[in-house]
């Protein structure tokens, strides 16, 4: 194996700077698109909640609380789904740990809806069900969520010869 010579040395360590440097940048770049696509869905689902304000006085005040939850659910479907698949991969790994820090507390809640007294009253079998459903998916998002990290991770360690 040849060694470098001081310059050859001094060459690389720049040109990794300067790659680093790049790096940064982009990563910044990245970081200032994304909080402005924050910005813009907050505006979006911000107008989004005055319509809906506009209907309910315009009906009277009475809108149903299940129509209430219901769109507020459609709407976390789509700002979700642009969250997420406007992420950068640099941005992938953080954002997996948060989600799976989501998925835990989630976890915590469908353990304790699972452990109702079902002689509570009328509606503790339904909250013992959906409350199995919630561990179980909330699981698997955890689960595959470290999965799909540690592949990530994988993707930046040195291949072995």
């Amino acid at each position: 194996m040849s060694e470098l010579s001081q310059g050859e040395a001094l060459e690389r360590a720049n040109a990794a700077a300067q790659a680093a440097k790049d790096a940064a940048a982009n990563a910044q770049d990245a970081a200032t698109a994304a909080q402005s696509y924050a910005d813009q869905i907050a505006s979006s689902v911000s107008a989004a909640g005055d319509a809906a304000m506009q209907v309910a006085h315009s009906t009277g005040g009475a809108i149903e609380p299940f129509v209430f939850l219901f769109s507020v659910f459609v709407m976390a479907i789509f700002v979700g789904y642009y969250v997420v698949w406007s992420v950068t991969p640099a941005l992938h790994t953080p954002l997996m740990a948060v989600t799976n820090a989501i998925s835990s507390v989630i976890v915590v809640g469908a353990l304790l809806a699972v452990g109702v007294d079902l002689t509570a009253g009328e509606g503790a079998i339904m909250a013992c069900i959906f409350g199995f459903l919630a561990l179980v998916l909330a699981s698997v998002n955890i689960f595959g969520g470290f999965m799909v990290t540690s592949r990530m991770l994988a993707m930046y360690k040195k291949k072995q010869r």
